[in-house]
């Protein structure tokens, strides 16, 4: 089979992609600079090559490229927190926009012309209509979301002059665990609510806070769109084959389809997990939309992707079982 390489590949969405690729029976090198990535989840869990180094060191992507057969390259290794890239934009387009640009470059060098980004749906910004499709005006308003999208328009222009294909997945909310327990989300620091939600649970931290209660929503607090991680990982299996199979390039939502609110999150977690989650409520976060749900359903269609997990119940057992082992 092919050889897949996988920036990124040490951190949670990345792992889980690899995971699904050795099952589908690629051959896979990752290559993390391990800043947020985990060494052991590569070399002992996954058991596939880690080359420690990173995407902006041209001479190392091309080393890479001269060394094996890569037919194709699945890029992960972005740096995501909104916040953060407010305060350090230059951090920000630094790596996740000229540290794209090498790493396409060395590609070009190499004749290796497959690319499955990692995009998001933070692209779109403020919601105009709900659910959002793929000709959503977009709109980012971080520069975290403005490195996606810079990144998506370099891979258009790149299609159009070097016939470069590509595949960019524009996330929602990604949650969950590997269901055998291999794999799960262990950012530091942790800022998605889910996994936040469960270290309540487990005791190691006092609360959890909801920014604002009193937006337009059922019961006041914001609703996201939360998409299993493994079902995550299977459609970028399916983009692959599809661009090895001569596919153009496509740009597809990620989504379960369906919203769950802040609350909702909680009191599922709380019978899930049996224990008590307190909670504190905080004013709102400037920039969060009411609602932010995803149409899927040209992914469905185009790549045939049927999520496995779409039950909210489903994703924070299999979130919680991962945790309860990682921190027992």
């Amino acid at each position: 089979m092919s050889t897949i390489l996988v920036t990124g590949g040490a951190g949670y969405i990345g792992s889980h992609a690899v995971l699904a690729l050795k099952n589908a029976g690629y051959e896979v090198i990752v290559l993390d600079n391990l800043s947020n990535g985990h060494q052991e989840i590569v070399e002992q869990v996954l058991q596939v090559k880690l080359i420690v180094g990173d995407m902006s060191d041209r001479a190392l992507l091309d080393s890479i490229f001269s060394t094996n057969n890569i037919a194709a390259v699945m890029h992960f290794a972005a740096y995501i927190a909104v916040g953060e890239s407010v305060n350090e934009p230059a951090k920000y387009y630094r790596n996740n926009v000229v540290g794209t640009l090498t790493l396409l470059e060395a590609m070009l060098a190499a004749s290796v012309n497959k690319f499955i980004f990692s995009s998001t749906c933070a692209l779109y910004g403020v919601p105009q209509f709900i659910p959002l499709t793929e000709d959503h005006p977009q709109n980012p308003i971080s520069p975290y979301a403005t490195s996606k999208w810079m990144v998506e328009r370099i891979l258009s222009d790149f299609d159009t002059a070097y016939h470069l294909k590509s595949v960019s997945f524009r996330y929602f909310n990604a949650a969950g665990a590997d269901p055998n327990g291999l794999l799960g989300e262990d950012h530091i620091p942790e800022t998605h609510l889910i996994p936040l939600v469960l270290l309540t649970a487990l005791g190691k931290s006092e609360s959890i806070f909801i920014f604002g209660s009193d937006y337009p929503t059922p019961d006041g607090t914001c609703i996201r769109d939360y998409i299993h991680v493994n079902d995550l990982a299977q459609a970028h299996i399916l983009g692959l084959q599809y661009l090895l199979d001569g596919g153009e390039s496509e740009v597809f939502n990620l989504g379960n389809g369906n919203g769950f609110s802040v609350r909702e999150v909680i009191e599922t977690a709380k019978q899930v997990t049996g224990k008590d989650i307190p909670i504190i409520e905080r004013d709102r976060r400037p920039g969060d939309p009411p609602i932010l749900v995803g149409s899927s359903d040209k992914v469905r269609k185009k790549l045939v992707w049927h999520p496995q997990y779409p039950n909210l119940n489903e994703i924070i057992t299999h979130a919680w079982q991962w945790h309860q082992q990682k921190h027992q």
